[in-house]
């Protein structure tokens, strides 16, 4: 059976873009993988905490000290373990301020974890998480593609593509809207656009 994890990070709910656009990836993904099981994380709903001084104490061998930590450490456990029980993982990653949201990297400080995800050898770092493929539903209020002034401002999309490469997941499609903020003309384009290519979407 295929597994099938589902990932958003908008802050604003039934307004969201992303939160629209991976929706979609997953019925989509649902119609090419008839009786797929969904894990559904909503990072704003059940966000971990940040990493703090208190986790990293626990991972150098300390106790845990309150409850509180100890629920939040299973937290970040569950999200690796959600990592390797998925074959497709759709996350939702609008750019908030040039980058991802913090809830979203929140959950990357959670996922990349040293002899878990990915580990150093002779050639470097190596990712462990691997055979997986990923949709990032990516949402701006600019445009940051092509020739685009504004390009070299990306830190959303390429920290995210990044951090999954980093960690072995290197199938990646990227279904964008951008320039939402241009416009109701330019945002309905946008959407309009992502959409189709989502339908577009093969096996």
């Amino acid at each position: 059976m295929t597994t099938i994890l589902h990932i958003d990070s908008s802050i604003l709910g039934g307004y969201s873009v992303s939160r629209t656009l991976t929706t979609e990836i997953v019925a989509k993904q649902h119609a090419l993988h008839p009786g797929a099981r969904v894990i559904r994380r909503d990072l704003v709903v059940d966000a971990a905490m940040h990493l703090s001084d208190a986790h990293m104490a626990v991972f150098q061998g300390g106790e845990v000290g309150n409850s509180a930590l100890g629920q939040d450490l299973a937290t970040g456990g569950a999200y690796i373990d959600d990592l390797f029980a998925a074959d497709i993982i759709v996350i939702g990653a609008p750019m908030y301020n040039l980058t991802i949201p913090t809830q979203l990297k929140g959950w990357v400080d959670r996922v990349c974890v040293a002899g878990r995800t990915f580990q150093y050898g002779a050639n470097g770092a190596e990712g462990l998480v691997k055979g997986k493929k990923a949709f990032v539903a990516s949402a701006r209020g600019g445009v940051y593609t092509g020739d685009s002034p504004a390009a070299g401002l990306d830190h959303q999309e390429t920290y995210l593509l990044a951090v999954l490469a980093f960690i072995g997941i290197t199938d990646v499609t990227v279904i964008r809207a951008e320039g939402l903020a241009l416009g109701e003309a330019a945002k309905e384009a946008a959407v309009a656009g992502a959409k189709a290519q989502i339908e577009a979407l093969a096996a």
